[in-house]
């Protein structure tokens, strides 16, 4: 028998049909219009996470890394408080949305804890693999985002012509306003809410932007890495998303001190000064048009920004009548929709919703594991310092990915306090990557 007609092992084939659920699953995680109306909402995410944890559950083997046992924690802290939070429901309507949240929520953070272990398990070269794949679908993403860009401005519905066949549903660009009769267009690509894509970006933006940096010239990941960053910042710029800014403004100012040695620096300077001559000649050559729109997303009177601040007016109200466990899970649009007029109008920050919804409890408890996000990263901080002091190249990627993600987790943080994406898939693969990447290093380290 030749080794080509050799059976594979079960236990391979198992694998490697779970590696593709989870990879795919980082993929499609920003994919929120890739959805169907069956049982409420199912997303692609929704699909390839079910598909992995069950592959995961047939193929799990070898030890549990500690970090997963603390992610079950913090799983079992949040389903009581949701659960003691049920008994605040009172209708029919706040039930059917506390059970759509419930679901969702129990989907996160299952995958949150599996992925964890899985790439614990699958070690260094697989990390890098998930890394490439998460960064790989939003730049799909964003690449969409262009290409319905530029439908619209021809006059086509790009969304209908690719996502309506697929899904059944209707969907398209977001439409700001208008110019002298001309539309004014912000991307939403498959985000479903150019505000969204803007939050998701800065995950890539800032988490990548000090390993670029401190990839040797030469390097064959470089140039590509260097384009890859410039497109995402034209399309972050192109979303008109001042959440998108503030957050991505924080995330830098993080950086700027570990990395001010490259402020002047040509790897720096290059791929900033090639978007800032695109950018240019765009808005030279439609000055008036980019000028209203730009003098209208700078101006701080508008409906939009006191809705934002409107929002957390709810606060004072709720810890008045439910300051322990809030209103119940992912019912904040429920008791407010005699305010709004909206049956599924969303508080507009994430803060606010997990107070309204989660009251006091659920809102000390978030805390609680966003502190330990940033303690595993001041973990891999310091594996990644000491691998530079031993001079291993492993530093050279350990540790500026580790000051990337301390710069992305907290822009997310600035950018969800006048929108709310933390709740959403992107948010739970990127904590995968984050609580995975000390323990992985650690491991090949030693």
């Amino acid at each position: 028998m030749t080794a080509a007609a050799l059976p594979i092992p079960r236990a391979v084939s198992r694998t490697r049909v779970a590696d593709v659920f989870f990879l795919a699953t980082f993929f499609c995680v920003t994919f929120e219009k890739v959805h169907w109306n069956l049982a409420g909402s199912v997303g692609i995410a929704d699909v390839m996470t079910i598909c992995f944890l069950v592959a995961f559950v047939l193929t799990s083997r070898g030890p549990t890394p500690r970090t997963t046992g603390i992610v079950l924690l913090f799983f079992a802290a949040f389903l009581l408080v949701y659960l003691l939070g049920f008994f605040n429901l009172e209708t029919k309507q706040g039930f059917e949305q506390y059970t759509k949240g419930m679901v969702k929520f129990l989907l996160h953070f299952l995958f949150l804890a599996a992925a964890v272990a899985y790439l614990a398990r699958r070690g260094d070269r697989f990390y890098w693999r998930a890394l490439g794949w998460f960064t790989a679908g939003i730049v799909v993403n964003a690449i969409y985002g262009v290409l319905q860009l530029l439908a619209a401005r021809a006059g086509h519905n790009l969304d209908h012509l690719v996502l309506s066949p697929l899904t059944g549903g209707a969907s398209s660009i977001n439409i700001y306003g208008a110019v002298n009769g001309q539309s004014v267009y912000r991307p939403n690509a498959l985000t479903g809410d150019p505000n969204h894509l803007g939050i998701m970006l800065e995950i890539p933006l800032l988490s990548l932007t000090p390993l670029y940096l401190r990839l040797p010239r030469g390097h064959r990941w470089k140039w590509q890495l260097g384009a890859v960053l410039g497109f995402l910042l034209i399309v972050e710029l192109a979303t008109l998303s001042r959440s998108g800014l503030l957050g991505l403004g924080v995330g830098l100012a993080v950086l700027a001190f570990p990395y001010r040695r490259f402020a002047w620096s040509r790897a720096l300077l290059v791929p900033l000064a090639a978007v800032g001559v695109l950018l240019l000649y765009v808005v030279y050559s439609r000055w008036h048009y980019f000028s209203v729109v730009l003098r209208s997303r700078v101006q701080t009177g508008g409906g939009s920004t006191s809705t934002h601040f409107a929002v957390y007016n709810f606060i004072p109200k709720i810890i008045h009548s439910h300051p322990l466990l809030g209103l119940g899970l992912n019912n904040f649009s429920v008791y407010y929709e005699f305010v709004t007029g909206k049956t599924n109008w969303g508080p507009h920050s994430f803060y606010v919703a997990l107070i309204v919804e989660t009251g006091l409890v659920g809102f000390a408890v978030f805390m609680v594991f966003l502190r330990y996000l940033f303690v595993r990263l001041h973990a891999a901080r310091v594996l990644g310092r000491a691998l530079d002091a031993a001079r291993d190249p492993l530093g050279r990627r350990v540790r500026p990915l580790a000051w990337g993600f301390t710069a992305a987790l907290a822009g997310t943080l600035a950018a969800n306090l006048f929108y709310l994406t933390m709740q959403f898939y992107y948010f739970y693969g990127f904590a995968a990557l984050v609580l995975a990447l000390p323990i992985v290093f650690a491991r090949r380290a030693v």
